[in-house]
């Protein structure tokens, strides 16, 4: 006898989900390696680089010794204390082991924050184009998404004018990120003071995403954190998976105001528990110990940095601008007249060049290519002869 499926009945907020194309395109790709293809990976945001080895060690060592049981939902008290110590460190602000929450990655912080602080109809504005998983979690919680532009004509920095201009009394959160993904655009000083300034009388908080605060290749990074009348409203989400090649540990943390970080931390247990207690061992090691693995990744993504925005300015369609943190290049591909998308699936299928389309981004991201430039030169340099060949052919 035949069995029958009873249709799938999901909650109605299930479809205001996206999604994070990077893995939907390693997926395509990954398919056509399994065909025989050779496939040059520029799609995926994660250092090629091995987790540094005082690092690995650690891990394991904390494993021998019995660091695999739970744990407290906002982490463990002494990389609590570790995060502290590192974020004051770097960002001259005083922060108590209170108000770090660790989580197992990143987005959990975010999606926390939003859980945690924007009701149905509040207005959260975000970076478009940007991480796609904000317009996602925004939609989710049934906020209001209010995309806010960053265009290269600025350097993809930040245009403040536009951000106050949106502002409304229904605007809850704001969302910055920088060193800035897909774009590599770093939001200058002067812009965040006067930001800072523009916010301190205003109830809404800010989510400063800093994953990549480490990788900065001009001047040092700024945080709204590190202004005064902003710091209690401030969230900043940061973590181990770009600086120390830990993509895998999955490992994050928040800094927040203490009230928050308690709330924050009873969403944690009503979901994920904990993180798991030998990462975070590690993790210890990875803020405390040497940070020489830091700077040379940051100075290899330096070298690799200036061989694809040169080789990208020389292929006919594409103007590409310098990066000034993260490991993304964003040229503009209008000059080849078809859409990114169209030029992103052409570069995969025909070429064996595996990026993201800018709209995967956000709409603002029309226009646009992503290469992530976490791969070895030698490959670039075979990614750009790629697409070159293609461009000349179909061009």
């Amino acid at each position: 006898m035949a069995s029958t499926t009873s249709s799938l009945r999901l909650a109605g907020r299930m479809t205001r989900l996206g999604t994070e194309s990077a893995f939907d395109v390693l997926v395509r790709a990954q398919a056509l390696e399994a065909q025989g293809k050779e496939v040059i990976h520029l799609e995926i945001g994660e250092p090629d680089f091995a987790t540094p080895a005082n690092i690995v060690d650690a891990g394991v060592e904390a494993i021998r010794e019995g660091w695999t049981h739970y744990g407290p939902s906002a982490g463990l008290p002494q990389l609590r204390e570790a995060v502290a110590d590192n974020v004051s460190q770097h960002l001259g602000i005083r922060v108590e082991p209170s108000e770090v929450v660790v989580t197992p990655g990143g987005k959990p912080i975010m999606f926390f924050a939003i859980v945690a602080l924007v009701d149905e109809g509040d207005e959260v504005l975000y970076p478009n184009p940007g991480f796609p998983i904000y317009e996602s979690m925004i939609r989710f919680v049934g906020g209001k998404e209010i995309p806010y532009g960053l265009s290269e004509d600025r350097d993809f920095d930040v245009n403040v004018d536009e951000i106050l201009e949106k502002l409304t009394d229904r605007t809850r959160l704001v969302i910055l990120n920088s060193p800035h993904n897909p774009t590599g655009g770093v939001m200058g000083r002067a812009a965040i003071a006067r930001l800072a300034k523009a916010l301190a009388d205003r109830d809404l908080f800010v989510l400063s995403d800093e994953i990549y605060d480490r990788l900065i290749y001009e001047g040092e990074h700024s945080s709204i954190a590190q202004f005064p009348e902003v710091r209690e409203k401030t969230i900043i989400l940061n973590g181990f998976s770009k600086t120390y090649a830990m993509t895998g540990w999955r490992m994050g943390y928040g800094v927040m105001r203490a009230d928050l970080a308690k709330q924050v931390t009873l969403l944690a247990t009503n979901s994920t528990s904990c993180t798991a207690s030998f990462t975070q061992i590690a993790g210890v090691e990875a803020l405390r110990g040497s940070q020489e693995s830091v700077n040379s990744m940051r100075e290899e993504f330096r070298r690799r940095r200036k061989v694809i925005v040169e080789g990208l300015n020389h292929i006919a369609g594409f103007t590409c601008r310098q990066p000034h943190g993260a490991f993304y290049a964003f040229p503009n591909i209008r000059g080849t007249g078809k859409s990114s998308r169209a030029v992103a699936d052409a570069l995969l299928n025909e070429a064996g060049v595996a990026c993201l389309w800018g709209t995967a981004f956000g709409a603002w991201g029309e226009g646009y290519l992503r290469f992530s430039f976490a791969n070895s030169v030698e490959n670039i340099q075979k990614a750009l002869e790629r697409i070159e060949q293609w461009t000349t052919k179909n061009l």
